[in-house]
């Protein structure tokens, strides 16, 4: 025997917020004007009701429509759900229109450290209704399937059937190594000059290859396989190696700033560095993006970029 759920049809519930109306304006143009829609369209959605029920649900006169006695027991029935019905889609509905609840997002330490650390105690205090997750990480993935809003990478990374919004500041190829570095090995003048210093490469994890250093100067264009007896796959350590004076590094501005600002870290042919694809924050679909996700993609480009107090974290690229 099937369960009372299995008998229920998903059209069963159409049209009964027309009776409704019908029910309470005691007429169909009345109720039309109340649901927004054509009388017609109120009489075929009761007569397509009374059809499926089996019964009549209203006596209808030329002057006057009123409820038979089946039809004001099947009112009474079914008024407490149907109001509960409205309520809850009224209140889904305000729901929709406030930036709340949980969003999640997929980025590299770069992303995080550049474009949203700067930036995450004002949205959190502009938004307390909003949580967030944020799950760092190097590997490319799929954001759909692994649940997320919204991801952050660089611009070339991001797959073409995504909607790309750039944020973050403009991002440029840095030479940095400490004073103490300099002061024992010379300043290179020219970018040729690092193949004869100690340079600290990177490996990426998506892809196993190690960086190559790009420089453009007046229409010349260089690309470098440097060396060096270092190389790591964690930005954040490559950092603190060029802080420590072991060699020279190839970086991107944003939270390094701090330490070129307080002299830890030297930047040298800056008039060589290209600029860089920059930071965008990525999701499925323009239509129906969810308040909460709009809500950082305003902040995040309306709001400055400045920098945090210096900690003993020094992640700056993937």
């Amino acid at each position: 025997m099937e369960s009372s759920e299995g008998l229920l049809r998903q059209n069963q519930l159409d049209g009964m917020a027309a009776f409704l109306a019908v029910a309470e304006e005691k007429g169909f143009s009345a109720a039309a004007v109340r649901l927004g829609v054509s009388p017609s369209a109120v009489s075929q959605a009761i007569r397509q009701l009374e059809q499926r029920l089996g019964l009549q649900l209203f006596n209808r006169t030329t002057r006057s429509v009123n409820l038979t006695e089946v039809g004001a027991r099947y009112l009474e029935r079914i008024l407490p759900a149907v109001r509960e019905l409205m309520a809850a889609a009224d209140d889904l509905g305000a729901e929709s229109e406030k930036p709340a609840g949980l969003l999640r997002l997929n980025v590299p330490r770069s992303g995080y450290m550049i474009a949203l650390q700067p930036v995450l105690r004002k949205f959190l205090a502009a938004y307390p209704d909003i949580r967030l997750e944020i799950i760092v990480e190097s590997q490319l993935i799929d954001i759909v399937s692994r649940g997320f809003d919204a991801g952050i990478r660089f611009g070339d990374m991001v797959e073409r059937d995504m909607v790309a919004v750039k944020i973050g500041p403009a991002l440029s190829a840095h030479i940095v190594a400490s004073p103490d570095y300099f002061a024992r090995r010379g300043v290179p003048k020219h970018p040729r000059d690092l193949l004869e210093h100690e340079c600290i490469n990177f490996r990426h994890v998506t892809s196993g290859q190690v960086e190559r250093w790009e420089f453009e100067k007046d229409g010349e264009r260089l690309e470098l396989n440097v060396g060096g007896r270092l190389t790591f796959n964690d930005s954040a350590v490559l950092t603190q190696a060029a802080l420590d004076g072991l060699g020279i590094a190839y970086m991107i501005n944003g939270y390094i700033d701090r330490f070129i600002d307080d002299g830890r870290l030297v930047r040298v042919l800056g008039d060589w560095s290209p600029p860089l694809e920059g930071l965008h924050l990525y999701f499925p679909d323009r239509r129906g993006v969810p308040p909460k996700l709009r809500a950082l993609i305003d902040f995040l480009r309306t709001e400055p970029v400045t920098e945090q107090p210096a900690t003993d974290v020094w992640v700056v690229a993937d």
